[in-house]
């Protein structure tokens, strides 16, 4: 198994942004607008995680390459399906952040999932409302750095 080989590539500005949503009942939805969640605020919680996971994304997905994020930014909002997460990845490097943006849109919603579970479990402690996706990356541009 190889990673790709991008030291030939040139150092671009590159910005990514994903998007996606954790589907949840009225009554979740409800909760987290009140802040009547047990364990806390999950749209702080949720982009905290999103956050920390864009650092992390190269040790959880193999062929990516460690990018040195300039900037990151994960909004976390409650929707009228469910909540939202909008990750955004910039960097000035040889490969892009897509997959940065994805971790941190995914993470942040699994933050959520994890807090609002109690609130999504049936009689049997499934989670037959409850949803991942689509997670998709909404834009992605890169730019040729002026030299200094």
């Amino acid at each position: 198994m190889r990673q790709k080989d991008v030291g030939t590539k040139p150092r671009l500005h590159r910005v990514a942004v994903a998007v996606g949503e954790l589907a949840v009942s009225p009554a979740t939805r409800r909760a987290v607008r009140r802040g009547a969640v047990e364990k806390g605020d999950p749209v702080a919680v949720g982009e905290l995680a999103g956050l920390l996971a864009m650092k992390r994304t190269p040790e959880l997905i193999p062929h990516c390459h460690v990018v040195a994020l300039t900037s990151s930014r994960v909004d976390v909002s409650v929707s009228a399906r469910g909540i939202r997460a909008r990750a955004e990845a910039e960097a000035t490097d040889r490969t892009g952040v897509e997959m940065e943006a994805l971790v941190g849109a995914t993470v942040a919603l699994l933050a959520v999932w994890d807090m609002v579970k109690y609130l999504e479990k049936d009689d049997r402690g499934l989670y037959p409302r409850t949803s991942l996706g689509p997670i998709r990356v909404r834009t992605k541009r890169k730019e040729t750095v002026p030299e200094p």
